[in-house]
């Protein structure tokens, strides 16, 4: 063989070999990749109920009910556009309280219930997570003094 077709076969086997790395780290990312969504952008697309997202905005007033096991929470997520009832079993974060940003992590239920599996809460007086923030300004409820 060639040294020129040598190095055309070594060439088209590195290629085959990235392109195969490559495949791999895509669909592994895929099991992991959360997206984030708004009630409204829910409400519209009807994701399937085994994808995993993530949905934030702010937990409705008068909202948020305790089961009576004193574990299972159910509170609605609002953009102002859409609401969204989320239910969620454990301890909630300390900083969780109605009229204050949220983000749920979970999967939407076929009865239309967001099942949470972890609740994030803002840390401070100011803060909200920039996707909360957007859609916030998005559905035209925003507060100047928010998000800084």
């Amino acid at each position: 063989m060639k040294p020129k077709r040598k190095r055309l076969w070594l060439l088209l086997g590195s290629m085959g070999a990235f392109a195969l790395a490559v495949t791999l780290v895509l669909v592994a990312l895929d099991d992991n990749l959360v997206f984030f969504h708004s009630p409204t952008q829910i409400a519209d697309k009807k994701p399937p109920p085994t994808q995993r997202l993530r949905v934030g905005g702010l937990v409705a007033p008068g909202s948020v009910e305790k089961g009576s096991d004193g574990l299972t929470t159910t509170f609605v997520v609002t953009d102002t556009r859409a609401n969204l009832k989320v239910s969620y079993r454990g301890q909630l974060p300390d900083l969780f309280r109605e009229g204050q940003g949220v983000v749920a992590e979970g999967t939407l239920g076929t009865d239309g219930v967001f099942l949470a599996r972890e609740i994030l809460a803002k840390h401070d007086e100011t803060y909200m997570p920039p996707e909360v923030a957007k859609a916030l300004k998005d559905a035209g409820h925003w507060k100047k003094d928010a998000g800084k």
